[in-house]
């Protein structure tokens, strides 16, 4: 009994709630008889099934380790790796040149102003340009594998008067005199002979030192050689450890002359990583590498775990936010009250005095009760699939189904903030709202967009802070940070060493914190915008709704 006496079946709040009843399941039973509906529910459920297919048949393929440095490539086709060929000092885009394949030795020289410009000797010659009498010519000698001169079919030289002075050749061209002598200008042999050099030309000679079999390593040795040393000490920021040797180059065969130990992190210390903590002393907030360190880490180990969260966080935010959560509202939400004044039904259900934004409150209940429990079917799904199939060695990952739970929640307030905004224009504007939700909705899937791919940009955060979507991907990302709080760390990860996850593409640390780096603040800061463009809208509507007569 209340003060009055009256039973509380017969307050004012149950009768509320039974309005309130009423409406909504008038309001689930008409968007369910809808074809439109099931249309709709049905395309979204087509795209969730075919990109959790795409994710269980690349679980299934396995992860492909990647040489994230590339020196497993065999660029020459020589049958020995780039990483084998730099520790011998040889090309890897010169086939005539790989490890014990002997090395050239400078042994003279014409400069350009020498006064003495002949050389007789058995040589190889490089940059020959000039005048050489041969006694014999190595046919089958290549320098590199741009030299294509065939001295065994050279063209005869039909010029009349003195070579380098009447008549010339083409670069990387020789040609034959009828004495014998050869017309060289620029080329590469080995031969022994007399070298008459031109004026103001250069040449050179020296020799091949012995050539010598070296075993080609496998391509395997030089993918995930150099994996990510940090022991977790955050003590200690110098980490990081040479483990393939192409830093500090121990034990390679050759060094180029201007080698030197790199430190470009500058901490003096050379061929190390330093991680920098922030002020709370646990997070980490960058990563800076010096060249060739930990540059090729275990892909399955990292890669593997940070291209898991990518597809989720992918898929939470293109499918979820950018697609669902606009053309599931516009499809649903645009007519919950414009539809029922059109068709003349609006009358009956107003039959009774109820406050009518009430029953805007109450029409956008039905319809979050179809379209939210769908998302949150949806985003389920993808939890129970991903935590049983992700990376790891539990059977289970809880993580995967809280992040899905979270993706789902934040869907449901976008669907909301949506639904009211397309339900208030087609009040507004019953015969033009819906061409004007579609403008919206390309508008919001484009803030979207630059949400995405704007990073730390001021001005596209400012642009794209005047839609919905952006504050809804906001909250995805700061709900990532708060249940994920090592992606942070990821991310870093994957920009120091050039690891390509795509993480540092789908994700960003959210901007919204006020400066203090807090991803719950940031959560706070959206589900409070968005709530408050919900309950504007409301208002709104249900202002433009006092003033429509009822039919």
């Amino acid at each position: 009994m209340d003060k009055q006496g009256r039973g509380l079946s017969e307050t004012v709040w149950t009768r509320l709630d039974r309005k309130a009843g009423a409406i909504t399941e008038l309001t689930v039973r008409q968007l369910r008889h809808r074809m439109s509906t099931w249309v709709v529910l049905g395309v979204g459920t087509l795209l969730i099934l075919m990109l959790l297919a795409f994710y269980v048949d690349a679980v299934r393929d396995g992860f492909e380790p990647i040489d994230n440095d590339g020196d497993s490539e065999d660029w020459d086709g020589d049958g020995y790796p780039l990483g084998q060929e730099r520790k011998y000092g040889t090309d890897d885009w010169d086939p005539m040149q790989y490890p014990g394949s002997g090395y050239y030795v400078r042994d003279g020289e014409v400069h350009w102003s020498d006064q003495n410009r002949t050389h007789s000797g058995n040589q190889t010659w490089i940059d020959a340009t000039g005048i050489f009498s041969p006694i014999w010519i190595d046919e089958d000698f290549q320098y590199n594998r741009w030299d294509d001169v065939d001295f065994s079919d050279l063209d005869d030289c039909t010029q009349n008067g003195e070579f380098g002075v009447d008549w010339w050749i083409s670069w990387g061209d020789a040609c034959q005199q009828s004495n014998g002598d050869i017309a060289l200008m620029s080329v590469n042999f080995r031969g022994e002979g007399t070298l008459r050099v031109l004026e103001e030309y250069y040449s050179e000679w020296g020799h091949f030192t012995d050539q010598y079999y070296v075993e080609p390593e496998p391509a395997s040795n030089y993918i995930d050689e150099d994996d990510i040393d940090w022991d977790g000490n955050i003590l200690s920021s110098s980490q990081g450890f040479d483990d393939d040797g192409d830093c500090l180059r121990v034990d390679w065969i050759e060094l180029d002359f201007w080698f030197e130990e790199d430190d470009s992190n500058r901490n003096g210390i050379p061929c190390d990583v330093v991680w920098i903590i922030g002020s709370d002393g646990e997070t980490i907030i960058d990563i800076r590498a010096d060249e060739n360190v930990d540059e090729d880490p275990d892909d399955e180990k990292l890669s593997g775990e940070s291209i898991h969260r990518v597809f989720i966080i992918a898929v939470g935010k293109i499918a979820f936010i950018m697609i669902l959560s606009i053309f599931l509202p516009l499809f649903l939400a645009l007519g919950l009250v414009r539809d029922e004044t059109e068709n003349g039904t609006l009358h009956y259900l107003l039959s009774k005095p109820i406050h009518r934004g009430e029953f805007i409150v109450y029409r956008i209940l039905g319809y979050l009760l179809i379209a939210g429990s769908f998302v949150l079917l949806m985003s389920f799904l993808m939890g129970i699939f991903t935590s049983l199939l992700g990376p790891g060695d539990s059977i289970i990952r809880f993580r995967d189904i809280l992040i899905w739970l979270a993706i789902g929640l934040t869907t449901v307030l976008a669907l909301t903030a949506y639904g009211a905004v397309f339900n208030t224009l087609g009040l507004v504007s019953p015969k033009y709202g819906v061409y004007i939700a579609l403008i919206i909705g390309v508008w919001e899937f484009m803030m979207a967009v630059l949400t995405l791919i704007g990073g730390g940009s001021t001005t596209i955060q400012y642009a794209s802070s005047l839609s919905i979507s952006h504050w809804s991907l906001q909250l995805v990302d700061s709900l990532v940070l708060i249940i994920w709080p090592d992606t942070l760390t990821m991310h870093l990860m994957a920009e120091a060493f050039n690891l390509d996850t795509g993480l540092d593409v789908i994700w960003s640390p959210p901007a919204h914190t006020l400066e203090t780096g807090n991803p719950y603040v940031s959560a706070i800061i959206s589900v409070v915008i968005l709530s408050l463009i919900t309950t504007l809208m409301i208002f709104l509507a249900q202002s433009v709704f006092k003033r429509r007569e009822i039919m």
